[in-house]
């Protein structure tokens, strides 16, 4: 709780500086705002990667359904193959 409210005390300041105004000069002041995104998002991705989700009850898997399996059988004149319902029971 104490790194998520840092986090959001500093991306309050960051904002908070953005907010100011500039002088209006036709140079490339990117630099800041490069700084700014990296440090910002550096301290987000922090808070956010510290987290953890809440514990949550994990119940079994149900066991296997009725599945499809090929089958040979004899007609009397040659073998041939069909499909067959198999379910196969729980232990």
């Amino acid at each position: 709780m104490k790194k998520t409210f840092a986090a959001f005390v500093a991306v309050a300041a960051i904002a908070a500086g953005s907010l100011t105004a500039t002088p209006a000069s036709a140079q490339r002041g990117l630099g800041a705002a490069v700084a700014g995104g990296i440090i910002g998002g550096a301290i987000v991705g922090g808070a956010i990667a510290a987290s953890r989700p809440a514990p949550v009850y994990v119940e079994e898997a149900p066991p296997p359904g009725c599945v499809w399996r090929t089958q040979r059988y004899w007609d009397g004149y040659n073998w041939n193959f069909r499909r067959v319902p198999f379910c196969p029971q729980p232990y």
